[in-house]
């Protein structure tokens, strides 16, 4: 088994914006690709962003076993981390990077246990966080006003991880990972 390396936290804290930062610095890096059961936003492109699946298709791999993790985040809705990711990114000699939501991350955390490294990624406050969702212009009010509610929950869940990162300066947040994430990979 290789090592892991898992970052979590309510939508629109800046996880996946650390993660792409991060992925220029560390060559031994690969992304695992989540699967969703939603409808592409903005850019999105299948097989870089998700694996966009039908919410039959998602159910049906579902019930094949075919996920190492999942959840219906909304109603219809679901999003999980294929088994045939690890394998893909483990068969190449990398260590294996993860954008889960905080349920998943907990889930992969105790999957993998001291093999991974779970990051949980605050936002300074419930406003920043709303201002960022709505920057995005991505998403509609309701879509919002669902995320906002669920964030509530997830950031309680923070003490559940192994190091949680205030992203209230970009610059100072990769750094921070960096710092961390370099004395578990040498470890």
């Amino acid at each position: 088994m290789g090592k892991a390396i898992l970052f979590s936290a309510p939508s629109g804290c800046g996880k996946t914006t650390i993660i792409k930062e991060l992925m220029q610095y560390f060559d031994c890096f690969d992304f695992s690709i989540s699967a969703t059961s939603r409808k592409p936003r903005g850019e999105e492109v299948d097989g870089r962003d998700y694996y966009f699946l039908s919410h039959d298709d998602f159910k049906a791999r579902v019930d094949k076993g075919d996920f190492l993790e999942w959840e219906e985040v909304y109603q219809g809705t679901c999003y999980g981390t294929l088994k045939s990711e690890v394998e893909r990114i483990w068969n190449n000699g990398k260590v294996i990077v993860f954008d889960v939501d905080v349920n998943g991350g907990k889930n992969i955390k105790r999957y993998f246990g001291n093999d991974a490294l779970s990051v949980f990624v605050m936002p300074p406050s419930i406003e920043v966080l709303e201002q960022r969702l709505r920057s995005r212009g991505t998403d509609s009010e309701e879509a919002i006003a669902k995320r906002l509610g669920r964030s509530a929950e997830e950031l309680k869940q923070a003490p559940h991880f192994d190091v949680t990162i205030v992203n209230d300066d970009l610059q100072r947040a990769v750094n921070e990972a960096k710092q961390i994430i370099e004395k578990f990979i040498n470890e």
